[in-house]
């Protein structure tokens, strides 16, 4: 498979990345992943070392942020990608082209082992049906339809196996369904509660941290709890969802919120693992909050 990146060529993408928008390292290890469709993720050994080579060179600074580092391109950082502008127009369209050749060679893969089992599949039956020609051939034959059955009722087995998933699965689904929306009907009435008050950056704070607290149990998977309302304490509240001094700039200050909220659930998933139950469920309890924000922001301005 050829390089995704040719030698240098990342250097000057991530520069692209920054110039875009401050970003710490693994908000630039998630969105290269994003880029090429999940087909790529660059690992920390390779980004973390090129971003200090830049901020050595002076074209990339950084500030600690909630502990983190969150990298920004210098202005002489910009002066070096305006003046590769034609190579980073080659770049993007490799990156595109990276993207095509791996998606194929992912169906080359597929394609190949689906041929060669059918062949082995071809050859097994041949070979079945000269061995029934032969003086034992009888004996083989029935011990061949044995197996046959065998593995028909263990198919049959599974299928009901299956089933029976399908339905738990079903039934967990709407069970989360409904505990999703008590849970989002409470957070919206904490957040119109601020918005009548006009402090919607509060009331959208406080519930993405009410979420929050849902969604990190339910990815240590554990049961959903019936729902308190917890009493102010500084504990129980993410650092990031605390109060902060707005940079004066809304949409900004809402985009780091919610790449914050995003990195506590992916840190939640990594360190205890998700099972396809607990993806159903979070998906589920994400769509209903995105929905319910989506709302907030779009409605008319007192």
């Amino acid at each position: 498979m050829p390089p995704v990146f040719a030698h240098g060529r990342l250097r000057l993408y991530l520069l692209k990345l920054l110039d875009e928008a401050p970003r710490h390292g693994y908000e630039v290890i998630r969105l290269l992943e994003e880029r090429f469709q999940g087909l790529y993720a660059p690992s920390a050994g390779t980004v973390y070392p090129r971003l200090a080579k830049l901020e050595a060179e002076g074209l990339v600074t950084h500030a600690t942020e909630g502990g983190r580092k969150v990298y920004s391109i210098t202005e002489a950082g910009r002066e070096e990608l305006a003046g590769r502008s034609g190579e980073l127009d080659d770049l993007e369209r490799e990156i595109r082209e990276s993207v095509s050749e791996l998606a194929a060679e992912i169906r080359d893969d597929v394609r190949g082992a689906a041929g060669k089992l059918r062949s082995e599949m071809r050859a097994a039956a041949t070979e079945t049906r000269q061995t029934s020609k032969t003086a034992t051939g009888e004996q083989s034959w029935r011990a061949a339809k044995e197996e046959l059955r065998r593995a028909q009722q263990e198919w049959k087995e599974q299928t009901r196996r299956a089933k029976d998933e399908s339905r738990r699965a079903r039934e967990a689904q709407e069970t989360a369904r409904q505990e999703m929306q008590r849970i989002a009907r409470q957070v919206q009435e904490q957040v119109q509660d601020h918005f009548a008050r006009g402090d919607w950056p509060t009331g959208v704070r406080e519930g993405l941290s009410e979420l929050s607290a849902q969604l990190g149990g339910l990815a240590k998977g554990t049961a959903w709890p019936p729902y308190i309302r917890p009493e102010p304490a500084e504990e129980a509240v993410p650092e990031w969802a605390k109060e902060t001094p707005d940079s004066g700039d809304p949409a900004r200050d809402l985009d780091r919120l919610l790449d914050r909220f995003r990195d506590d659930i992916r840190d939640a998933a990594r360190d205890h693992g998700v099972t396809a139950t607990q993806l159903t469920e979070a998906r589920r309890h994400l769509s209903t909050a995105a929905a319910h924000i989506s709302a907030l922001l779009r409605a008319p301005r007192p």
